[in-house]
């Protein structure tokens, strides 16, 4: 076989063709993937750890076999003899492309690391933790009472109103030592659930005991997985950390991962490992960060999407991927940590699971319920949690509608020709003059815009390495205010722009935003093909709300919410001169912040709480965009940016877009009858 190799590297999506025998580390540098290396490719640094997938990737239209890459060689083997090396991951400097191939690169072999979005949101929550300790007097034993140690600790909790208590194996080990080292004073961590009959002794300390009782609330994500050290006395959040979803590797969105274990045989369990292995991996790195030892961290809340849901519990998702997209449970769950795979937190953890709206509608949607509160609301509200599945709500305390939209993962900088995850380097942040049709922009980790003073200096530390989730957005639209895209989204070319700036890209135009070659680092462009992913992605977005919209039969909102990381990072303005999002005055959308993370925290610290999202879901009417004929009619509409139909009246109060048009025939025409995309 002489055809070169198809190569695709996950979560930065990028892809190129490479001859056989190609190591992996040169083809990551050839596509500009962060791929860390020190060491020169000698297989001593262990810095380019790379996970190859194998079996069906539909998403990515390739079928990867076991031979894909180079066998196992000396290098390696000495090395995860020595050092150690976890099983599946390969050295990319050692690892040969011979055949088509995905290749995740994890976050410890990526240079630039990620920058957390989804920060913890200030918020007063009610203190009522599910866990707490106790500290009480046990009687010591007596020849004339025979009983046992756990009797007698029993006793003690209830004349501290503790009525009943269980304690497991590993506890039972424990307690005679500790009772006997405390002279018969003991702290006990409690832990119960709002459906418990019992508390649930997790931990046992001689005498009295003040060390840290920690918590973790965990947002998972399908391309990212954020999460939240907090005190449990307390509240206070120590820290935060988060990494990417290992699972990018086997889809990019979720019926990309349900197709993945459908094809292959035990994909859902290898889905299930890795997904675990990382929110474990996180639990550390957020106790190292707030330097406890994490075995400290006693419980854990925990929100995602119904698929998300299904592979963390090791359920396999396939029924979510067809109608009537039917979950295994829908219900609450506490579970034992150490069931989960869970191995760094305490022994005796207990992971809380939110409960799912419906098939597609998550806990994650139901947290964002509980956080932001539609079901009290006096007037019209829309909150929108965008990600690579984003989900709405629609509503008001009469009635609350929620809807998922496939949005994909274009607005998290995936499936975008220059397009990375927030890290250093990265352009969040552009601006476009409409008269020059320059642009100046601000990267993660400095302070300056491009054209200001001290920026190349400062920008020498994480060098312009590419454009994050909320630079593309704002690109796109600071294009289409700026003339350079038309109302269809197409992109015109230098002489109908009047800026070189709009260069040819195949049958069609990109727009440059900075060449980096000079100093060795990428060029930046816009393509149409960017444009395409991020009009389908709003499409979508905008389509779930207008459905919403129509089942309450209203043409309006008052107020728009916009929750997560997207919230956090996107003006009003640029989301509506999209057309992401209904047509409101700008001073009425507003930002949450990750409203799903406040939700996991608010779960975490206030048992009340949970009884409270289960109300809730039970009121909330699903609407299935899947089966909804109207949905593709709003979709359709929605792709002129910012729509071909609804008008923006608060938008054009503040902004007049200009009504340029590029589908006139020549260079420029042709770029309009391109091939559809799928």
């Amino acid at each position: 076989m002489t055809e070169d190799a198809l190569v695709i590297f996950t979560p930065s999506g990028k892809r190129g063709r490479f001859a056989r025998g190609t190591p992996v580390l040169t083809a990551a540098r050839q596509l500009g993937v962060d791929l860390d290396s020190v060491c020169g490719g000698r297989g001593i640094c262990s810095k380019c750890q790379i996970t190859p997938g194998y079996g069906e990737f539909p998403k990515h239209g390739v079928t990867v076999a076991a031979d894909a890459l180079s066998d196992w060689n000396a290098v390696e083997d000495r090395y995860k003899r020595i050092r150690g090396l976890i099983d599946g991951r390969r050295l990319g400097c050692q690892a040969r492309v011979m055949g088509d191939v995905v290749i995740d690169v994890p976050p410890e072999s990526q240079v630039h690391k990620q920058v957390i979005r989804k920060s913890a949101t200030e918020r007063h929550i009610a203190m009522d933790p599910a866990t707490r300790t106790v500290y009480v007097e046990v009687d010591e034993p007596d020849m004339h009472e025979p009983t046992g140690d756990l009797e007698r600790l029993q006793r003690a909790l209830a004349g501290a109103g503790i009525e009943a208590a269980e304690a497991d194996l590993s506890v039972l080990r424990r307690l005679q030592p500790v009772l006997r080292r405390g002279e018969w004073k003991v702290t006990v961590v409690l832990n119960r659930g709002n459906h418990d009959t019992a508390h649930r002794i997790l931990d046992i300390f001689p005498g009295f005991h003040e060390g840290g009782l920690y918590g973790l609330a965990v947002d998972l994500g399908s391309t990212t997985i954020a999460a939240h050290l907090c005190d449990l006395t307390d509240g206070r959040v120590l820290a935060s950390s988060g990494l990417m979803n290992p699972q990018i590797r086997f889809g990019e969105d979720l019926m990309s991962r349900v197709s993945y274990a459908m094809m292959n045989p035990g994909g859902d369990v290898e889905m299930t490992r890795v997904v675990r292995e990382a929110v474990d991996h996180l639990a550390k790195s957020v106790a190292e960060e707030a330097g406890i030892d994490p075995a400290q961290i006693y419980e854990m809340a925990i929100v995602f999407n119904p698929v998300m849901h299904h592979l963390f519990l090791g359920i396999d998702p396939v029924e979510l991927g067809q109608a009537p997209f039917a979950l295994a449970v829908a219900q609450s769950l506490a579970l034992d940590a150490r069931d989960l795979g869970l191995g760094s937190l305490n022994h005796n953890a207990r992971v809380y699971v939110l409960p799912c709206i419906a098939g597609h509608v998550g806990a994650d949607c139901a947290a964002v319920a509980l956080a932001e509160e539609p079901q009290k609301s006096q007037d019209m509200v829309l909150i929108v949690d965008v990600g690579t599945n984003a989900e709405l709500l629609c509503g008001s305390a009469a009635r609350v509608l929620a809807c998922s939209s496939p949005t994909g993962p274009a607005f998290e900088g995936a499936q975008i020709s220059s397009g990375q995850r927030a890290a250093p380097g990265a352009i969040e942040r552009i601006e476009i003059d409409p008269a020059t049709k320059e642009p100046r922009f601000r990267i993660i980790g400095v302070e300056q815009w491009s054209d200001e003073p001290g920026f190349a200096e400062a920008a020498q530390q994480t060098g312009i390495s590419g454009i994050c989730g909320s630079g593309i957005i704002e690109a796109v639209a600071e294009m289409r205010m700026a003339g350079l895209v038309d109302a269809s989204g197409l992109v015109g070319g230098p002489e109908q722009t009047g800026t070189a700036r709009c260069e040819p890209h195949g049958r069609t135009f990109s727009y440059l935003i900075h060449d980096g070659t000079a100093a060795g680092g990428p060029r930046i462009s816009v393509t149409q093909g960017d444009i395409r992913a991020i009009q389908l992605a709003k499409s979508a977005l905008y389509a779930g709300a207008r459905l919403l919209m129509d089942e309450l039969g209203i043409d309006r909102v008052d107020r728009v919410v916009l929750a997560g990381a997207f919230g956090a990072h996107i003006s009003a303005k640029h989301a509506m001169v999209l057309g992401m999002i209904p047509d409101v005055p700008l001073n009425k959308v507003f930002s949450a912040g990750n409203a799903a993370g406040t939700g996991a925290r608010i779960a975490l610290l206030n048992r009340g709480a949970r009884d409270e999202v289960e109300r809730v879901v039970h009121d909330i009417h699903k609407v299935e965009t899947a089966i909804e004929p109207r949905f593709q009619e709003h979709f359709v509409n929605a792709n002129a940016i910012p729509h071909a139909v609804d008008a923006f009246p608060e938008l054009a109060k503040v902004l007049r877009l200009p009504e340029v048009s590029f589908n006139t025939g020549g260079s420029g025409g042709e770029g309009g009858r391109r091939r559809r995309r799928g």
